[in-house]
């Protein structure tokens, strides 16, 4: 009877698809995401009385750094050993291998420049008001991970269990991409909250330090129940998301601590 309560999940990851051209449910979760953290950003800049045309470069600048950095983030902490032999496979993102590491990464590198060359501000200031709708995005593309069957959990008795039969599955293993959307989620109702709600979006580096640690704190625990993305993971006390989850948590302490000891930062336009 206990198999009974198992979730049977065979979902296919393609809505539908017109000669070569396919529509998946994970490219859609993540445009959705993407126009989402848009409309999430465009509110936030009226708010501020901020240059519109500041929410558009910027929009452009996040689309390419999460996309470039989250693959490079695949191809060097979870497939060297591949992708050195097969160099031509890295731009066929359209197989697959995205790491959210390199993501964050990329996207940091992206809006340090961003705030030299356009803003002038503080790239703690936009970070503040990035990683906000970021949180959202990421919750989406989770769920594009269900659809696809995909980065799920080991073994579980629970009656949440997810039987992926789609990867030939025969037991229940825990849907650890219900549990990361989840705690993105909630990270997202925090941010909001301090952002709209208290002056905290003034003290630089406070909201995108409780993103670091929300998020890959989360993660780094997630992790443990979470099966082996990469062969050479088999064995390790702490696998390479978790070690990867480490600096961004203590950095996001350091970032809170800090942004409350010193003075709320206000900008005129």
């Amino acid at each position: 009877m206990e198999f009974l309560t198992f979730i049977h999940w065979n979902v296919d990851p393609e809505i539908f698809s017109l000669g070569p051209l396919s529509i998946r449910w994970y490219g859609l979760l993540f445009a959705f995401g993407f126009l989402g953290g848009y409309y999430q950003g465009e509110r936030m800049f009226k708010f501020e009385k901020i240059n519109p045309e500041w929410l558009e470069s910027l929009f452009i600048y996040l689309i390419v750094a999460t996309i470039v950095g989250a693959r490079l983030g695949h191809v060097f902490f979870y497939g060297w050993d591949y992708y050195s032999q097969h160099p031509e496979e890295i731009l066929k993102v359209w197989h697959g291998g995205l790491a959210s590491h390199g993501g964050a990464i990329g996207i940091f590198i992206a809006l340090i420049w961003w705030s030299r060359k356009v803003s002038k501000r503080s790239v703690l200031w936009v970070l503040d008001r990035v990683v906000v709708p970021t949180a959202l995005v990421a919750a989406l593309i989770r769920t594009g991970n269900l659809m696809n069957s995909e980065i799920y959990g080991i073994q579980t008795d629970l009656p949440w269990g997810f039987i992926f039969e789609r990867n030939g599955e025969t037991v229940a293993k825990h849907p650890t991409q219900i549990y990361e959307a989840l705690s993105y989620l909630l990270t997202y109702a925090v941010m909001l909250y301090s952002y709209w709600k208290t002056d905290l979006r003034n003290r630089e580096g406070f909201i995108v330090g409780v993103f670091f640690v929300m998020v890959f704190l989360s993660r780094f625990l997630i992790e443990f129940i979470k099966e082996d993305q990469e062969a050479f993971e088999a064995g390790m006390a702490l696998n390479m998301g978790q070690w990867l989850s480490v600096p961004f948590v203590l950095g996001g302490l350091f970032l809170i601590i800090r942004a409350l000891k010193r003075a709320p930062v206000v900008y005129k336009n």
